[in-house]
């Protein structure tokens, strides 16, 4: 990979490639959120090359896809025939507002350039009821999954402990990439006509781990979504909020 797609990569995220069972655990999680909401108009703001998008038209009633680069956006404008796809940043989003009844905004918060703009952006676009589903990368996962910037270049991995870091150490290491504390997830919407749903922590699918080693996979899987019933949840690899406008 050239440096210039590295950089691109730890910048923007690398979004989902392949569908297995952590993007269908997801995915069930979006759609019992969004409920009957999803025979609406749909938004994926952040639709990576179109994984999510293209399921998301097949459930809905008019399903529309927002990305900022502009070669994913044709990716995923291929994948997602059936969704109108457009480039654009998050935080001036296209759209007259109150157009949606969902809003999927997935692991894209903390790569904008001002998280609480996109947030606010989000809620403009939704109508009264509509929802965002929204999931974030935890500041309590043991490894930073997006990996560092040191000695002048970006070292991918996930790195441990960087999370635990003061915040200012954090982010010199990280500063392509946030994380959130549930307070910073709140501060995203403080001020803004909405109701939060429900919010939670959740651990990833580890698919890559039970490709190489299946059995050791499962079960390593199996137990730390289990801890999500726990206060080990606090641990877990992402915050998963449903967040209703008034």
């Amino acid at each position: 990979m050239k440096p210039s797609d590295l950089e691109k990569a730890a910048r923007r995220g690398e979004p989902s490639y392949v569908w297995r069972a952590g993007q269908e655990r997801r995915l069930r999680l979006i759609l019992q959120a969004a409920g009957k909401l999803i025979e609406g108009r749909v938004l994926d703001n952040g639709c990576g090359v179109g994984e999510y998008l293209a399921r998301l038209a097949d459930a809905s009633g008019g399903a529309h896809g927002l990305e900022f680069d502009l070669h994913r956006a044709r990716a995923a404008a291929a994948r997602a025939p059936r969704a109108t796809v457009v480039c654009a940043a998050g935080e001036r989003l296209p759209y007259s507002s109150s157009c949606f009844d969902v809003i999927l905004s997935h692991e894209v918060l903390e790569h904008v350039f001002d998280d609480r703009a996109a947030a606010a952006e989000s809620v403009r676009l939704l109508r009264p009821g509509g929802r965002l589903v929204l999931f974030v990368p935890n500041r309590g996962y043991p490894f930073e999954t997006h990996g560092i910037f040191w000695r002048g270049r970006y070292r991918f991995g996930n790195i441990p402990m960087v999370n635990y870091l003061p915040r200012r150490w954090r982010d010199s290491l990280a500063p392509h990439v946030r994380a959130y504390r549930p307070s910073d997830v709140a501060r995203l919407f403080e001020g803004l006509p909405v109701s939060i749903l429900d919010r939670r922590l959740l651990f990833g699918g580890y698919d890559n781990l039970i490709a190489r080693w299946p059995r050791l996979g499962r079960r390593l899987r199996d137990l730390l979504q289990g801890l999500e019933r726990t206060p080990l949840r606090a641990f877990g690899l992402s915050h998963f909020w449903v967040i209703e406008k008034r």
